[in-house]
């Protein structure tokens, strides 16, 4: 997508919801449930690629990214563990001190989240019911790349796979216009153990992850995770049912809320951090004060003047940007819990009266020294977050995204001989006799 320049002075479009009417009612509401599925016609044309690798494997993504990008000259698809440990070898000391200082950090919370290997509980005396938490055994990570290089996204998505336990890793993430792969996108593949790289993007990347790619050598994944492209999103929509994935995740969104008391040039910061994402990244502003919001938008203009990507944040800002106006806090928090932002800022008082009444957001950042670029960085939070609305049911990338429970059941014959007249009653309500039969015959001979 080409960014578009707007003219300067830029002017963020208003929602004043103070006294709101019906236009602006049905502003909220359709901002409210966006979603973070793509058009049907961006997944009809996934469809058909993903097809084309299912069948024809390897010379499909290599035909793929002859279309689109993101493919080597030589057309190699697969980089080696022992590749990557070399790439990390040679990075430059300062990437690959950040990088062990961002990794350490994200295991340091990722080693918190795994859950307890199993529990028990006994229904009744001779039914025991045990729930067992396993990790899944091939993981595929996707990384955007391409344009610019995210070894931040490779570390949130590798280092909760290792901490789980999961077995093989293999990231896919595109080459650039030239056809080379970033060393420091290599190098962190390499710090992070990862087994193999794919060098390809968009959906055929994805259809290789969960297909395979059998003349290459490359098994299919239980699971895919990562952000991505809206092409990225309508594949892993439509590989489901053959391979688990995180979430479908649309363009990357933040919503700052801020009161009279918040730094203007701050906020306006966190707004242009967001905004820095992609030119179609939403970028919200929810504040009580029409002060502060005149001078945020002031601020914004400033910054973009020596901002180096100032053509696709205008275009994100003048294109998804919004002030929104509100009565109060509360009315504030009610549209923050109805928008439920993939980032939240808050830049309010009370604060963290206002963090406990916050139900609906994939990441908070509370005060202004917590600003955004952390969380996507070093501070060992995940950033592979719900969008669109999906904050409403669901979280981060997190271990447990990495493994599934299974249930074990153990019953003895006074356990079930217990059940039976439940299990009897119920199959011959719904007609299922051979239900009954299974538990009747064991009994046979028995005189209860």
């Amino acid at each position: 997508m080409t960014a578009t320049t707007h003219a300067a002075p830029l002017t963020l479009r208003r929602l004043d919801l103070r006294d709101p009417d019906a236009a602006a009612l049905r502003e909220r509401d359709a901002l409210f449930r966006r979603g973070a599925v793509p058009d049907p016609a961006v997944r009809e044309a996934a469809r058909g690629i993903l097809d084309d690798v299912r069948a024809r494997g390897g010379a499909a993504v290599r035909d793929a990214a002859a279309r689109f990008g993101g493919g080597r000259p030589d057309g190699r698809l697969l980089l080696t563990r022992e590749e990557l440990l070399a790439a990390a070898d040679a990075m430059a000391a300062p990437a690959r001190d950040a990088l062990e200082t961002a990794i350490a950090n994200v295991r340091r919370f990722a080693e918190t989240q795994r859950p307890a290997a199993s529990t028990r509980t006994t229904i009744v005396d001779g039914v025991v019911l045990e729930r067992r938490w396993l990790p899944v055994m091939r993981a595929g990570v996707y990384a955007p790349g391409g344009g610019a290089p995210y070894p931040s996204s490779l570390v949130m998505g590798v280092v909760p796979a290792r901490v789980a336990g999961v077995e093989t890793v293999v990231v896919a993430s595109p080459a650039d216009g030239e056809g080379d792969v970033h060393p420091v996108l290599l190098g962190a593949a390499g710090l992070l153990g990862v087994d193999a790289l794919l060098v390809a993007g968009g959906v055929q990347a994805i259809g290789a992850l969960a297909y395979g790619l059998a003349d290459e050598d490359l098994a299919p994944m239980d699971l895919v995770v990562g952000p991505g492209s809206t092409w990225v999103t309508a594949a892993k929509i439509e590989v489901v049912g053959e391979v688990a994935i995180d979430l479908p995740a649309g363009p990357s969104e933040g919503l700052v809320l801020a009161d009279a008391s918040a730094d203007p040039r701050t906020v306006a910061a966190d707004l242009i951090t967001q905004a820095e994402h992609g030119p179609d990244s939403p970028a919200l502003l929810v504040t009580t004060d029409p002060a502060l919001a005149d001078a945020v938008e002031a601020e914004v203009r400033a910054l973009l003047m020596t901002a180096l990507r100032r053509d696709i944040l205008a275009a994100a800002l003048g294109d998804h940007g919004r002030i929104v106006l509100v009565p109060d806090l509360s009315a504030g928090i009610e549209f923050v819990n109805g928008y439920a932002p993939e980032h939240l800022s808050l830049d309010v008082e009370p604060l963290e009266d206002t963090v406990g009444r916050i139900r609906n957001a994939g990441s908070i950042f509370v005060g202004r020294w917590s600003p955004e670029s952390a969380g996507d960085y070093a501070s060992g939070a995940n950033h592979v977050l719900p969008t669109g609305g999906l904050a409403r049911a669901c979280g981060p990338l997190a271990v447990e995204a990495f493994g599934k429970y299974n249930q074990v059941q153990r019953i003895t014959r006074e356990g079930l001989q217990a059940l039976r007249p439940s299990i009897r009653t119920l199959a011959e309500a719904e007609g299922l006799l051979a239900h009954r039969d299974a538990v009747e015959i064991r009994f046979e001979g028995d005189d209860a």
